[in-house]
């Protein structure tokens, strides 16, 4: 992560404003449009700093007009964004009935083990932070599956899983 990428930063980059921008151009040019922009603008911050520090949804807040408040509350009722750092990796293993009912909790013991963690912790290398993915990932006919940063794995089986958790740097 560079400096200009900073989780302490407390400003949006240039690059992040663009893309910003980019989103904003599809919503009316008012202050309700602008409120729609800020689940992807969110998503903007989080992809370069791996998380939405308190500083960051600021900075999101002004560039879209809206009161922080309004920012914490989407960041924190969306499971989607991390609000807390947390390893270089992050590990969302899907829980809800169709992967339950496939394996799913098989899975999460299978990893726990592996990683000598339990759900909502990180290695202590700080490489994987292990999270119960609270909403449906929308793959339920290949279930169990989880989601590896931004990459979505199904049918899942401890062999597999090993594979793909030992392919993380």
């Amino acid at each position: 992560m560079s400096t200009a990428e900073s989780p302490d930063q407390n400003e949006l980059t240039a690059p992040e404003r663009e893309e910003i921008d980019r989103w904003l151009a599809q919503f009316p040019d008012t202050p309700e449009g602008r409120r729609s922009a800020v689940i992807p603008a969110l998503h903007v911050v989080q992809h370069n700093t791996g998380w939405l520090p308190r500083g960051r949804m600021d900075a999101v807040a002004e560039y879209l007009g809206m009161a922080p408040a309004r920012v914490y509350e989407v960041a924190t009722f969306y499971g989607m964004f991390e609000v807390e750092p947390g390893g270089r990796h992050r590990v969302n293993i899907c829980t809800n009935i169709s992967c339950m009912l496939r394996g799913s909790d098989e899975i999460v013991e299978h990893v726990e083990k592996k990683l000598g963690i339990s759900l909502g912790e990180t290695t202590s290398d700080g490489r994987i932070t292990l999270k119960r993915e609270e909403e449906c990932l929308a793959a339920c006919r290949s279930a169990p599956m989880m989601l590896v940063d931004e990459v979505f794995y199904t049918d899942l089986t401890p062999e597999k899983v090993d594979r793909i958790l030992d392919d993380l740097e």
